[in-house]
Order: structure tokens, then C-alpha cells, then sequence
């Protein structure tokens, strides 16, 4: 009698604990340091139930694969192995890391065009066996590869987002958290624009918990002279440097960004609908059209959603554009 009590509730935790254990797969591109750690990262998490990792080394994708593979007894159930383009049937989530890191006395413009070969010869092969997934790019030049993915395709740009000034915008929360000794949940602010030299602060939006950072030192009493000074221009170069100095110092950066991408793979498996510093195809917003670069972009349900505009000032509009007249500038000079 007490089992029939209870069986009401037994049957409800069962297809809670379901709807939890929902079943995500992800087929991650690249194996070199990001998407290795990318895919670490998703395991570790529990985000996926499926991994699939494709690279054209397969015996590195093998042994990435077997290595995370015999850590996850400690994990969430995962499976996680290397494959090939066919494998990855099904992916709710693809990743893309591959590419050709920058050598010595390369241009800019060089390796956006090296590697917007490698995207044009990957998108008929993925986009074959996964036509439904939402697609992510990281390799860089970031909002380059995502404007040639979006237009060689064939696929609906809501499926289309690259990581863009997410790290950018993670590094500046960050420095300004360690600034004013606050917790980085406080900090709201943001870097857009191209996910490089021409990226920048609105700081128009900038505050912590909920005042205006240029204002925030002077409304704690008793702080004057314990914070130093707030100097955008220094803060900015920080976040734009970031990069080089953890690669002048390790050899590469791989932890943040894949922590960034995976927050992002969170945020589009979620059911609550989020405001991220993505880079996805601009259709007119602040005056920029044909495009793709990072604004606050509303993602979710596997979907970018579409883009949250902002109050900027006309300044701020300015330096958008500009952003996006020099990533058109390396557009019209390549061949996609």
C-alpha cells in the first residue's frame, strides 16, 4: 500500500531526471589544443551525451578521445570517441576549431584566406549529415570564417554564430572584477565589434552591479584613493593584448576560450533564452549590413534568436561601423 503512496512521485522524479539527462550531441572539428580541451571541457560539465571529435590527424583524434575517454567513469555518462564526417549524423551542436594557426611573416590577410579554404572544403562535407544542428565557429579569423560559413552553406543564419568577443568580453569582466576587488558575477560590461584590433567598450553600458563603472569607485564610501583609476584606453589595450601575453608566456591560449565556448553551448541548450557577445550576419542593425560581428545576440533552444539593440552612443555607433568597414575590407580582398 505504501509503494502505491509513493509511485505518483517515484514516476515524476523518473521523467524529471529524463528530462535532465536529455540527450545532446556535440561533433567537435579540430583537435588541436581548443578543441581538445573544448571537448575535456563538455565532458567534465556533463553537457553532451555524445562526443564525436573529427580531425584530419585521426590518430590524434583517437588518442584525445581515449584519454578523456578513461576519465569519465568520475564524470557524467558520456560517450566520446573519434570519427568522421558521417558520424556525426544527428549533432545537435557542431564546433569548429580546425584551421592553420598564423606563421611567422604571414599576413592577416593571408591566413583569413587559408582558412577560408579549409571552411569552404569542411561546409558541404558536415552540413551533408547534419543539416539541423547550430553550428559554432572558433578558429580565427573568427568572424571571417563565420561570414563564409553563412554564405557557402545553404544553411538558415539563426543556425550560424561564432564565439566572437565572448572571451573578449570574459577578459574584461574579469580585469575589472580583480580592479575593484568584486565579484566577477557583479560586472556587467562588453566588448563588440570584430574579435580583434578594431574591437571595443561600450562603456555606455558598462556597470557594476547596476551603476555606471565610471561612477562606481565614488558611490562606495570610503574608497577614495583603494581602487586605481578606471582608464579605458589602458583597460581596452589590456583585453586586445590578453591573447599575446598568454601565448608570448605558454605557447597558446586554450582554457578561457574553450571555457566561453562551452558557457555558449550551455546557453543555446537551455530552455531561457540569453544575451551573449556573439559574432552572427548583421542585417541593418546600428547601420551595418553584410557582415558578421559581435552585439549582444539572444541565443537559445539551439537557435540564435536575434540581436538586442542597445542605447549606444553615437560615438559607440561609430566605432561599430568602423569595426565593421575593416573586417569588409579583408572580406573583399578574399575569395569566398
Amino acid at each position: 500500500m505504501l509503494f502505491y503512496c509513493y509511485f505518483p512521485l517515484l514516476i515524476y522524479l523518473f521523467i524529471n531526471e529524463r528530462q535532465e539527462l536529455k540527450m545532446n550531441k556535440i561533433t567537435i572539428i579540430g583537435t588541436g589544443s581548443v578543441g581538445s580541451t573544448i571537448a575535456y571541457t563538455l565532458a567534465v560539465q556533463g553537457m553532451a551525451s555524445e562526443i564525436v571529435m573529427i580531425d584530419i590527424n585521426e590518430k590524434k583524434a583517437r588518442g584525445e578521445a581515449l584519454d578523456i575517454r578513461q576519465g569519465t567513469p568520475f564524470c557524467s555518462s558520456v560517450s566520446i570517441y573519434a570519427g568522421n564526417y558521417s558520424d556525426a549524423k544527428d549533432s545537435d551542436i557542431v564546433i569548429i576549431t580546425s584551421g592553420i594557426p598564423r606563421k611567422a611573416g604571414q599576413s592577416r590577410l593571408e591566413l583569413a584566406q587559408v582558412n577560408v579554404n579549409v571552411t569552404k572544403q569542411i561546409a558541404p562535407e558536415i552540413t551533408k549529415y547534419c543539416p539541423d544542428a547550430t553550428y559554432i565557429f572558433v578558429s580565427n579569423p573568427v568572424d571571417i570564417l563565420t561570414y563564409t560559413f553563412a554564405k557557402v552553406s545553404g544553411l538558415p543564419e539563426n543556425q550560424i554564430v561564432g564565439s566572437g568577443t565572448i572571451l573578449d568580453t570574459a577578459r574584461l569582466r574579469s580585469k575589472l572584477a580583480e580592479d575593484y576587488s568584486i565579484s566577477q558575477q557583479n560586472v556587467h560590461a562588453y566588448v563588440f565589434g570584430e574579435h580583434g584590433d578594431s574591437s571595443f567598450v561600450p562603456w555606455s553600458l558598462a556597470n557594476i552591479s547596476n551603476i555606471p563603472v565610471d561612477e562606481y569607485q565614488a558611490s562606495i564610501s570610503g574608497s577614495k584613493g583603494l581602487y586605481p583609476a578606471l582608464n579605458h584606453e589602458e583597460i581596452e589595450e589590456y583585453v586586445r593584448k590578453s591573447g599575446g601575453r598568454v601565448i608570448a608566456s605558454k605557447g597558446a591560449t586554450f582554457y578561457a576560450v574553450s571555457i566561453s565556448v562551452c558557457h555558449l553551448v550551455k546557453c543555446l541548450l537551455s530552455g531561457a533564452d540569453t544575451t551573449l557577445t556573439v559574432s552572427t550576419m548583421m542585417h541593418g542593425e546600428y547601420g551595418i549590413d553584410d557582415v558578421c560581428l559581435s552585439t549582444l545576440t539572444v541565443v537559445g533552444a539551439n537557435k540564435v534568436k536575434g540581436k538586442l539593440i542597445t542605447p549606444l552612443t553615437d560615438a559607440e555607433v561609430a566605432l561599430l561601423q568602423k569595426s565593421a568597414e575593416s573586417l569588409k575590407s579583408v572580406i573583399n580582398s578574399i575569395e569566398i
